[in-house]
């Protein structure tokens, strides 16, 4: 990034041609900016007005609505301006280019609005990186999770442990140095230890809510395995409502890994096609064996499907969660050896596996706040430690400096303390204009 004394541009908007595009402005010079453009003062902070944008030569480019945000109330913290354009290619390049003419004005960097505004004390690391989340998010429940990443709800609850820490650390070092004195309250060690013991399961709750983090945001994995021919194209087919995999009555003629991604009610679900297990001397087919046995390892679900009274013995697989699933119920009819009897010809049974998936997801995430970055998860493990180690501590010294470890490492998540090294890595991510 460089120096933040310079004033930024960039389009924040989607890709042109588009009904509007809308072009950010923010620094020093933003307002200046905007006179130059318009001929025109910023109106009243926060009201839309109409203005005619036009070149150096005074050749009108277009008529835009412009928003004005008066320091520091505004999402960098800063001057800004916003201008609401028609998405037209060369309106936006004009106006860009107009901007790019202005000596202390520059195109902003990825990532560098949202930097201005952690720098300025507008959001924090969290906040920032839900914001991502959000911007990215594709299902319902990707913006569920990103809302409460992004807008304050997770921040909120590290900075609660960070407190509770900070106070039992306080309570510790107060009786170590005051103990003599009467204000004092004596043996504080119990109250304290119960308190710190309460941070840590909390803690260890939220870790264990990683899991349904990546699966929110990186999709639930079912796989699809079964012998050749037991209708595993079809179903995935079925699924997608479109052509995904061949479908033949050829055996073996899915010898890859095919994959489509659904969304079931709010839900990601990645849903993988995987060639029939089974022997065979055929080198491609064996290979495409060997990637369905390391997809089974790798799956949340696995969906075992066999036809229905088919002579050949069910596929053993060692997976964690797994369906039997019967398949061709519209020629054979329903049987119990199998969890779930469906037909993707009738789509009888196909409602139930459906329920039978989401019910499986929900199970795994209620709702509740769960860390979605490695970096978050690092962080709340280092915490994690800290606090493990304060109540072993034997020693009060000990503990205290435990504690303080803890609060420290709770406080590089939010970036309050020690994160100058992950800012170009977290905000370089971020598009440009964001």
């Amino acid at each position: 990034m460089t120096k933040p004394t310079d004033t930024i541009f960039a389009l924040s908007s989607g890709a042109l041609p588009a009904g509007v595009a809308v072009v950010r402005i923010s620094g020093p010079l933003a307002f200046e900016a905007l006179i130059r453009l318009t001929g025109k003062p910023p109106g009243t902070a926060r009201h839309a007005g109409l203005r005619s944008v036009r070149d150096s030569q005074t050749h009108l480019i277009d008529q835009a609505l412009v928003i004005s945000f008066v320091a520091p109330h505004s999402f960098t913290g800063e001057d800004c301006v916003e201008l609401q354009l028609h998405g037209s290619r060369a309106v936006v390049n004009a106006v860009l280019a107009e901007l790019a003419a202005i000596d202390g004005c520059r195109l902003a960097e990825a990532g560098e609005f949202s930097r201005r505004a952690f720098e300025n004390g507008r959001l924090d690391l969290v906040e920032a990186e839900g914001l991502a989340e959000l911007i990215a998010a594709e299902t319902e429940m990707q913006r569920r999770l990103a809302v409460e990443q992004g807008f304050g709800g997770q921040s909120k609850l590290y900075e609660g442990w960070a407190k509770r820490l900070t106070f039992a650390r306080a309570m510790i070092e107060a009786e170590l140095d005051f103990a003599d004195e009467d204000d004092v309250p004596g043996a504080v060690g119990e109250q304290v230890t119960e308190e710190i013991s309460s941070v840590q399961k909390e803690i260890e709750d939220h870790l264990s809510a990683a899991k349904a983090g990546e699966i929110i945001r990186g999709g639930y994995k079912v796989a699809i395995v079964g012998p050749p021919n037991a209708g595993k194209s079809s179903l995935i087919n079925f699924l997608a409502q479109r052509d995904i995999a061949i479908v033949t009555d050829i055996e073996g003629t899915t010898r890859d890994v095919l994959h489509v991604d659904l969304d079931m009610d709010g839900y990601l679900v990645r849903v993988f096609d995987t060639a029939g297990l089974r022997e065979t001397s055929d080198i491609v087919e064996r290979e495409g064996v060997r990637r369905a046995e390391q997809l089974i390892g790798q799956a949340d679900l696995v969906l075992l499907l066999a036809e229905i009274d088919s002579v050949a013995e069910r596929c053993g697989v060692e997976a964690g969660d797994v369906l039997h699933i019967g398949t061709k119920l519209d020629i054979h009819g329903a049987s119990s050896r199998y969890d779930i009897c469906l037909s993707t010809v009738t789509g009888e049974g196909t409602s139930v596996l459906r329920e039978a998936i989401i019910a499986r997801i929900q199970r795994v995430w209620s709702g509740a706040v769960a860390p979605t970055r490695e970096r978050q998860l690092l962080l709340l493990r280092e915490t994690s430690l800290s606090v493990h180690s304060a109540l072993k501590a034997s020693e009060l010294e000990l503990r205290a400096e435990h504690l303080r470890a803890a609060a420290s490492s709770l406080g590089r998540i939010t970036g309050q303390v020690d994160v100058e090294q992950l800012l170009d890595v977290i905000f370089s991510q971020f598009c440009i204009g964001k």
